[in-house]
């Protein structure tokens, strides 16, 4: 039975299958984007339960994709999982709109927990 879908975002193919697997293995559905403005284009044609988001990527960065994104579905929640490490980076990106900001390298499962949480409080 599926759960709902997920928009997972990131410039690397290896980065995407990494972090779609837990969840297709869970009964999500997971599409995939290649960089921000994809991703914004996708958020306002599919009907998502959570979008998943790298903050380095070219066109449209994470932080400028989130903020686009946020003003399209207010209500759809945003984790922005970044190498950026520094606490500016992570308050910036709760600035543009992220519910949760996680850092590179992540755990599969700790990712997973967090963006079922996530989409239960939404």
């Amino acid at each position: 039975m599926e759960k709902g879908k997920i928009l997972v975002v990131d410039d690397s193919p290896t980065q995407r299958n990494l972090i779609r697997v837990p969840f297709e293995e869970n009964g999500f559905e997971v599409i995939t984007a290649a960089d921000g403005e994809e991703a914004v284009a996708l958020v306002g044609t599919e009907n998502l339960k959570l979008v998943i988001m790298d903050v380095i990527m070219p066109n449209l960065n994470g932080f400028q994709a989130c903020k686009k994104i946020k003003e399209l579905k207010k209500n759809l929640p945003v984790i922005l999982l970044t190498a950026k490490d520094q606490k500016s980076d992570e308050f910036w990106g709760r600035r543009q709109g992220a519910d949760q900001y996680m850092i590179k390298p992540f755990d599969s499962q700790e990712l997973y927990d967090n963006a079922v949480l996530l989409m239960a409080l939404h």
